[in-house]
Formats: C-alpha cells, sequence, structure tokens
C-alpha cells in the first residue's frame, strides 16, 4: 500500500515507501541492491531518469526538489515497478532543510551512501545585465547545494565505509556566452568533486563529476523560448555541432552516473566525464 501524505521536511513528513520482498541479485561490478541514493533536482529531466535508472539497478531512492509534486510522482513510479522510493520537497540551498532530509532519507531508506547532486538553475543573462540576485542564486543553488548535501551524506558514507557522489557539472564550465554565473558554478563544481575525491578516497568513497552537452530537456526547452526559437530548431542546430550528429537524453546521463555509483567503478575517482557526444578540452 503506498502512503500518501503531506509532505515537507519541516512540518508533517509525506513519504512514498514500498520494501522489496525480495532483493535482486545485482549484475557482476554492479550497484549493491540494498544501497541508498539520493537524487537532488529529481522532479524531471536528468534527475528523473537518473532516480529511475539507480531504482531499476536496484537501489532505494530519495527523489529531492523543490517541486514536490513532481518527486511524489516519480517516487509512485518506483515503487510501481517495486522498487523503494520516497520524495521530499526540499531546498537544497537551506543547510537546515537538506539535514531533516538526510536524515528522514536514513530513516525511511537506511544510510544514504549514493549521492547525486544534480539540483541547478538557469538565471542567464550578458554579465552587465546580469543581477547580484542572479549571480547569487545559481551559486547557492550549484554550489552551496552541492556542498551541504555532500556534507551531510558524507557522514553516513564515512561511518558506512562506501560511497558514491556523482556531481552534474556542464560543458558550460568551459565558457559559454550569457552563463557568466552558470559557467562559474559549473567549473566550481570540477574543483569541489577533485578535492572531495582526495579528502573522502581513504574512506571508501569516490567523487566523480558528468559534464552534460546539450540535452534535451526543460531546461533547454525554457532556453528556446528565451532565444525566441522553437525547440526544434534549437535541437536540429545543437545537432549539426555535435560529431554524434544528434542531442543528448535524460537516459544518456543516466546511464553514466549508473556506471559511477556502481561496485565496478571503485577505481575511478576524481574524474570530470564529458557527456556530450564529442571531444572537449
Amino acid at each position: 500500500m503506498v502512503v500518501r501524505a503531506t509532505l515537507d521536511v519541516k512540518r508533517t513528513d509525506r513519504y512514498v515507501t514500498k520494501r522489496l520482498l525480495s532483493s535482486p541479485s545485482p549484475n557482476e561490478g554492479g550497484p549493491v541492491a540494498d544501497r541508498v541514493a539520493i537524487v537532488t533536482g529529481a522532479a524531471r529531466g536528468i534527475g528523473a531518469a537518473v532516480a529511475q535508472r539507480l531504482a531499476a539497478d536496484g537501489l532505494a531512492v530519495a527523489l529531492l526538489d523543490l517541486d514536490e509534486q513532481g518527486v511524489l510522482d516519480g517516487a509512485d513510479k518506483i515503487v510501481a515497478g517495486g522498487g523503494r522510493a520516497i520524495g521530499l520537497k526540499v531546498d537544497v540551498s537551506d543547510e537546515e532543510q537538506v539535514n531533516a532530509a538526510v536524515e528522514k532519507v536514513a530513516e525511511q531508506l537506511g544510510a544514504p551512501t549514493v549521492l547525486i547532486n544534480n539540483a541547478g538553475v538557469l538565471r542567464d543573462n550578458l554579465l552587465f545585465k546580469m543581477s547580484t540576485a542572479d549571480w547569487d542564486t545559481v551559486m547557492n543553488v550549484h554550489l552551496r547545494g552541492a556542498f551541504l548535501m555532500s556534507k551531510a551524506v558524507q557522514a553516513h558514507q564515512t561511518k558506512e565505509g562506501f560511497g558514491r557522489i556523482v556531481n552534474l557539472s556542464s560543458t558550460s564550465a568551459l565558457g559559454n556566452r550569457g552563463q557568466a554565473n552558470y559557467s562559474a558554478a559549473k567549473a566550481g563544481l570540477q574543483g569541489f568533486t577533485k578535492t572531495l575525491a582526495i579528502e573522502l578516497g581513504k574512506f571508501g568513497v569516490t567523487v566523480n563529476a558528468i559534464a552534460p552537452g546539450f540535452i534535451a530537456t526543460e531546461m533547454t526547452k525554457a532556453t528556446a523560448e528565451r532565444m525566441k526559437i522553437s525547440f526544434e530548431d534549437l535541437i536540429n542546430g545543437a545537432a549539426q555541432t555535435i560529431p554524434v550528429a544528434r542531442v543528448g537524453q535524460p537516459e544518456d546521463i543516466a546511464h553514466t552516473a549508473s556506471f559511477l555509483v556502481s561496485e565496478g567503478a571503485g577505481f575511478v575517482s576524481g574524474q570530470v566525464i564529458y557527456v556530450a557526444g564529442g571531444p572537449k578540452d
């Protein structure tokens, strides 16, 4: 039976959870079925795809996002498929909410040892038009959010002697017109990744980053709207510049995340993997 109540980490918790009658055997070198993962920004797009993929791999998954209904629907979908999941409404830039959410995950699903820092926002503009608020919002969600989530989760990872952190960077880290804030935040996540890999490696924790290229999501659709062109035209134009002649899909990132959190990726750490359909410097 699926529990349907109101969730807010500051009020009564609303969650969706269902235990598997029997855990599936993991693939050789794959994820251990009893691991617990947290995916931020999981209401849609890349985050939603990663959450679904990790659930299919046998992990219990906590979906975090400001969009409460989105994560609850995502959790419902996982539960309907026989998995375990909870959906939590969380502002990852708020330390109190982050700590409360991580503890709730530990209570409901078990110690979280896998973390996907995916939550992100866009506030694009040229430098002379960019407001301080737009700069701060992007930095708070991407960098402060990843810092707070990683700090809260690492306490469980180091205690368990196992952990996987995957940070979502971007090809924009290499520079992109009109994205001084976003590019700086995504480049910062790469430095954050390499530093945590050094600090946490001795505890059995690997830390890597995925840097997607053009991925067809609601976020890139909103970019087309801001540019006053059709999403189809934006996709077609982008595909012409990509060696594999297509844009990416959220599932492309989910596949990479699945590998990085697996047991078989235990010797891969401190890396930035560009998933962009071609080489990036």
